[in-house]
């Protein structure tokens, strides 16, 4: 996969040299962090001496100023106009960057075509181990996700190990459809495909929920190729053997393939993301057809 010359989107937070809230301490100005007992016997030379406490720890003036506002969404880009933004610090994380600029490319165009306004980007939001998003804390063993409610992409860029190695599934093609399948969410999203089936849980079974929140997987998994196709037709990005990497992830990440791994039997009612055969079968379709009035999953028969 030709993914170099892809432009790297500004939308990254990396949260990966973040304790995530976990780590014990109280982290301080200047990157200084000290542990709950050196804090408490902090406070009571204060109060013994009189001093302020800040003294102690070379912080001390007549006037303290107030710590900055927590910082809730990723800075500002500082990168001028038409110019590309730094370089993430290792190639896993350019790799995903580039990724999401190029959906931002293509979704952005479609968007345009479909008289729907402007693409509104998710925020690609890198983390290790934990992280805390709008929809709870989750860990990187749930592997990466889409959270509608601040519309940001989690990614754990060391699952790229899990579907190499775990899953058999390597390559950059394969890592790029992981992404895609995410940002297709937020398409969803943006389109009010997500909010219709939130809405209609309350109406279902939890058997017959389920049901509907697969499909809402696979169609995921449809405007993932749906990028593929688009982003190769304008680029040219596809490299031999690239679509079958794809193809061997969205296999290889069905539900029956990963639960007859985990139990060695399958329970098709416990179905969350659909077969190895739909969600492959969905993503080839997006991606020969380009077209997005194919992928309404809810109705339209699995393709063959």
């Amino acid at each position: 996969m030709r993914w170099g010359d892809m432009r790297r989107s500004d939308n990254v937070e990396d949260r990966g040299g973040m304790s995530g809230g976990f780590g014990g301490g109280m982290p301080l100005g200047g990157g200084m962090k000290i542990g709950g007992g050196t804090l408490i016997l902090i406070l009571i030379l204060s109060l013994v001496f009189g001093i302020n406490p800040l003294t102690f720890l070379g912080m001390g003036s007549p006037e303290v100023s107030a710590p900055p506002p927590t910082q809730t969404a990723p800075a500002p880009s500082s990168t001028a106009p038409g110019s590309r933004a730094p370089a993430p610090t290792d190639q896993r994380k350019d790799f995903a960057a580039r990724i999401v600029g190029d959906t931002e490319d293509v979704w952005g165009a479609l968007f345009k075509s479909m008289n729907r306004g402007g693409y509104t980007p998710a925020t690609l939001t890198l983390y290790r181990g934990a992280v805390r998003s709008g929809c709870g804390t989750t860990s990187s063993a749930a592997g990466p996700f889409y959270c509608p409610a601040d519309q940001h992409v989690y990614l754990d860029t060391s699952f790229f190990d899990e579907l190499s190695r775990r899953f058999g599934a390597p390559g950059d093609f394969a890592q790029a459809y992981v992404i895609a399948h995410e940002v297709g969410h937020h398409v969803q999203k943006l389109r009010g495909i997500t909010d219709k089936v939130d809405a209609a849980r309350g109406r279902l079974s939890k058997e017959e929920y389920n049901k509907v929140s697969v499909r809402l997987e696979l169609q995921a998994d449809f405007l993932a190729g749906v990028w593929a196709h688009h982003t190769q037709k304008m680029k040219n990005i596809l490299e031999q053997g690239d679509l079958e990497e794809a193809l061997r992830a969205a296999s290889a990440v069905g539900d029956d393939n990963i639960q007859k791994q985990a139990r060695g039997y399958v329970v098709p009612d416990s179905f969350t993301h659909g077969t190895s055969r739909q969600r492959a079968a969905w993503f080839r379709k997006g991606f020969e057809t380009g077209d997005l009035s194919q992928g309404d999953t809810f109705t339209q028969p699995d393709p063959q």
